[in-house]
């Protein structure tokens, strides 16, 4: 391994535990961590919360099915692809210095969403939402491990990964709320006093937090051959469920993107100051706890994308209370981010996320066994559980990645954390979208027959088989009595539960692996913070 991973800098100092003395608060651990909160909460929630508008969104804007996917792809695409560059930015610039930047653009562009009046400029904007989102959550995490000690890390991990859980389980609720009694300008106007107090409080509160042996110099053929491979990869995998998995515009993106990745690598070994030096990953545990993100993001998110639908379109529920349904997650979420902090700080990572992405596999498979009338008793024990699960796991995994990077990649390797989650959730998403949508198909097709229904062909059927991936019953046709009408929404509601319960099942297993992995990490060996600069 290189010495730039190996052995810590002579320069580097463990982080003050408390507020340095004449400073007044600045550079206090809970208030930088309330801080960058604030900040991470805004990227968080605009993961979810747009959802809620993209309907109302289509509409009054008169977008095309294809250009509202954009507005969702468009900002997810973005965010992934700039993660691991804007971390590297925290560490050449400082943390402190990107977290702003990122705060006050994220904030701006929500705005000039706001403001906008045709659907162009709304993708537009989203992609530098996407942008400068990707700045603020390495940032975040470099500013944590440079104002809290070691002993009280894993707790502030914790609660910081409890806010982005919270946040991005609110989005529904939230989003619903504003675009029910405001509009849905009001989704993205909330972004900008909510940027302004990040701002505020950053300029008040934090100290600026760099490593004194941080590259001086940009990889520019690295970061141009990383974002390439990973545009390509995540923009296959977005588009995958539409062009499908054999087509040939697929496999370009993702076979591609394999090219791309390779020749990043051969590049990272020629670089004189190479921007993820592969030195990094002779740490098996940084190599585990990035690849045990990707697969508990795949089982979490791609799983969970199915939820909000059973409970609207199964269950007729209105955003908002599809929202109130999810809160027992949310609230094991993060009251459990915490603990498992503490948890993670006494024993270490690895008992921790094997026993959390167990329970995890337990819920998963629980919840492939919900059905179209299933009660609320059942859905919150899963969902208990589920948020119980994932806590230990999103602290752990985050830990486990920055621990184990040198104090010079911390903002590197906080950007690599979160480009595993967001590569493994658009895949879960892609991946068991797929798998349901054949699922579905089939199921439907027999149980229609099965049912005594009219035959549906051509341009009918294939609207029919969409509506049922999505839970929707078709409306019946004039002079349909009202049984049968009754008999086909059955018939398109367990067809759409036999896919999701087949999507559950394999997140159950693929949570089970992640598990296995979770054997392999350990506490980070990397205990001082970077140095601190005011």
């Amino acid at each position: 391994m290189s010495q730039s991973v190996a052995k810590k800098s002579e320069a580097d100092t463990p982080p003050p535990s408390a507020p340095p003395a004449g400073g007044g608060l600045k550079g206090h651990p809970w208030l930088t961590l309330l801080t960058v909160a604030v900040g991470v909460m805004m990227v968080a929630l605009d993961g979810t919360i747009v959802a809620i508008a993209n309907p109302v969104i289509q509409e009054k804007l008169h977008a095309a099915p294809s250009e509202i996917q954009w507005v969702t792809s468009g900002y997810l695409l973005a965010l992934a692809v700039f993660l691991i560059t804007a971390g590297k930015i925290g560490d050449r610039f400082g943390h402190k210095t990107t977290f702003l930047t990122g705060a006050v653009g994220f904030a701006a562009a929500s705005a000039a969403i706001g403001f906008a009046g045709n659907i162009q400029t709304v993708i537009v904007f989203r992609v530098l939402q996407g942008l400068f989102g990707a700045l603020l959550q390495p940032a975040a995490l470099g500013l944590l491990r440079g104002a809290f000690p070691a002993e009280r890390l894993n707790m502030a991990i914790g609660i910081w990964g409890g806010v982005i859980g919270a946040s991005t389980a609110a989005g529904p609720i939230v989003g619903g709320l504003l675009v029910e009694h405001v509009n849905w300008e009001s989704v993205f106007f909330i972004n900008v006093p909510v940027g302004l107090l990040a701002l505020g409080l950053g300029l008040w509160i934090l100290l600026d937090v760099r490593a004194e042996k941080a590259a001086k110099s940009f990889d520019l053929p690295g970061i141009a051959l990383l974002s390439a491979g990973m545009f390509a990869l995540v923009f296959g995998i977005i588009k995958a469920p539409t062009w499908g998995w054999g087509n040939g515009r697929t496999l370009l993106c993702l076979i591609g993107a394999a090219v791309l990745m390779v020749l990043f690598a051969l590049w990272q070994t020629r670089a004189k100051e190479p921007l993820i030096p592969l030195g990094l990953f002779r740490s098996v545990p940084l190599s585990a706890g990035t690849l045990l993100m990707v697969l508990m993001a795949f089982a979490f998110f791609g799983a969970l994308f199915f939820v909000t639908f059973y409970l609207q379109n199964v269950h007729g529920m209105s955003p908002v209370e599809a929202g109130v349904h999810l809160l027992p997650m949310t609230v094991m979420m993060i009251v459990g981010s915490p603990v498992a902090g503490l948890a993670i700080g006494r024993f270490g990572p690895r008992i921790p996320i094997v026993a959390g992405m167990l329970l995890t596999t337990v819920a998963m498979y629980g919840m492939s066994t919900l059905d179209t009338g299933s009660g609320n008793g059942v859905m919150a024990l899963w969902f208990v559980m589920l948020g119980l699960g994932i806590s230990p796991v999103m602290v752990g995994a985050t830990e486990v990645i920055v621990g184990n990077a040198p104090l010079e990649l911390s903002g590197v390797a906080g950007g690599l954390q979160q480009a595993a989650m967001q590569v493994g959730g658009s895949l879960g998403t892609a991946v068991l979208g797929a798998l349901m949508a054949a699922r579905v198909g089939d199921r439907l097709s027999e149980k229609w027959a099965a049912a005594g229904l009219p035959p549906v062909e051509g341009e009918q059927a294939e609207g029919l088989k969409q509506a049922a991936q999505l839970g929707i019953a078709p409306p019946a046709p004039p002079g349909t009595s009202q049984q049968a009408a009754d008999t086909m929404a059955g018939v398109v509601h367990e067809s759409f539960v036999s896919g999701m319960s087949l999507a559950f099942a394999i997140a159950a297993v693929v949570a089970f692996g992640a598990a296995v992995l979770g054997l392999l990490t350990r506490r980070g060996s990397t205990d001082a913070g970077p140095a601190v600069h005011v």
